[in-house]
């Protein structure tokens, strides 16, 4: 495999963190519109290239559970720093059952009178957050037993669904903590709902990719170091280590022959090709190597970032165009670019049609406050 060069961005930790979470939102949003659409159906509804913009929905630009479930992350994180900023040590993982919960009863969805009852708190007062957008089977029942998962006592304990990746960025987001803690909430978190090693560990390397991108490192590099993590776990899950390999290699492929494939520009996969070789995204580590893959595939040949926004929205665009779970690529691609480049990559037209931008970025804002960044 070839070493792409990388001219590193340098945005601010809080540009970083606000760009993370809008991102995610921005593909999320994109990918939702089309999110149970099969290709053709696709290109039937916008043409050959598929869905490229905001601008060609008439129904409306909404974020999906992905989002919600983000946003209910990040205010799991900031209650467990609130708590410790105040000198008490909280339960990480109580906390973000906590926060699930309570998106829980957004959902419509009550909990057994065995589970706690949360106190409310501020993101639990915007409507925007009380449509149900197609929540995940697996987030609705896990925790809808009651039942607090555990890696040791998993609900779900077959569930290999991508509600854990899509929700875990805010996990690398928060500074000056170790690596090992990182993979640790996030995969935590990721069995109060699901009990497949492959659903904690895709969480766990999405996060760690997030950290490394917050950190000053390159995508690839942030990628390539997750990927290693995760090989040096006692039990590795072989199949997402196969899906990240297939991805960096597919990736390398298209950078390497920017303009010469038959595929299309740079040697892309086109949407039948990048399901048949990384998946649909429905199970968290396809949903993570086809995010990976279309951020990678469409960075500049030489590791460059002359224009943030065209790769923003080719990245997404790949991301969201195929049969599969279209608003979690989509978010994911999202959350990482937004990591790496910071706002400078947003689009404006984008950031402007966005649902409840002032939700995403007071959360962002709270983040910020209780971490110090």
């Amino acid at each position: 495999m070839s070493t792409v060069p990388d001219r590193r961005p340098h945005p601010s930790a809080v540009s970083r963190i606000h760009a993370c979470l809008l991102g995610g939102a921005l593909g999320d949003s994109l990918g939702y519109a089309v999110e149970f659409d099969l290709v053709d159906r696709i290109r039937e509804r916008f043409g050959p290239a598929g869905l490229q913009d905001f601008s060609e929905l008439d129904g409306g630009v909404h974020f999906s559970d992905d989002t919600q479930m983000t946003l209910y992350t990040v205010d799991g994180l900031v209650e467990v720093l609130e708590w410790a900023n105040d000198g008490i040590g909280a339960d990480a993982n109580a906390c973000l059952w906590l926060a699930y919960l309570r998106w829980l009863a957004t959902q419509g969805v009550p909990a057994p009178a065995s589970a706690p009852v949360p106190q409310p708190r501020w993101l639990d007062t915007h409507e925007v957050l009380k449509h149900r957008r197609a929540p995940g089977n697996a987030c609705l029942s896990g925790l809808s037993t009651g039942e607090m998962g555990t890696v040791y006592r998993p609900v779900n304990p077959d569930s290999k669904g991508c509600g854990t990746v899509m929700r875990s960025a805010p996990f690398g987001l928060i500074p000056h903590i170790p690596v090992d803690s990182v993979y640790k909430l996030s995969s935590d978190a990721a069995s109060l709902t699901h009990g497949h090693p492959s659903a904690r560990q895709s969480a766990g390397a999405f996060s760690l990719i997030i950290h490394e991108l917050v950190s000053g490192h390159g995508l690839q590099e942030a990628v390539e170091a997750a990927e290693a993590y995760i090989r040096g776990l006692p039990e590795p899950c072989q199949e997402l280590l196969e899906r990240l390999e297939s991805a960096l290699e597919a990736a390398d492929e298209a950078r390497s022959s920017a303009g010469t494939g038959s595929r299309g520009p740079g040697n892309i996969f086109g949407p039948e090709e990048l399901v048949q070789t990384l998946g649909e995204g429905w199970v968290a580590e396809e949903a993570l190597a086809v995010a990976v893959y279309s951020v990678l595939a469409t960075a500049p040949a030489d590791g460059g970032s002359a224009d943030p926004v065209a790769h923003f929205k080719a990245a997404v665009r790949l991301a969201v165009n195929h049969s599969g779970d279209s608003d979690s690529t989509g978010s994911i691609a999202g959350n990482i670019l937004g990591a790496y480049y910071g706002e400078a990559c947003l689009p404006a037209e984008w950031l402007d049609a966005l649902e409840a931008p002032e939700v995403i970025r007071a959360m962002a804002a709270q983040l910020v406050t209780v971490t110090g960044a």
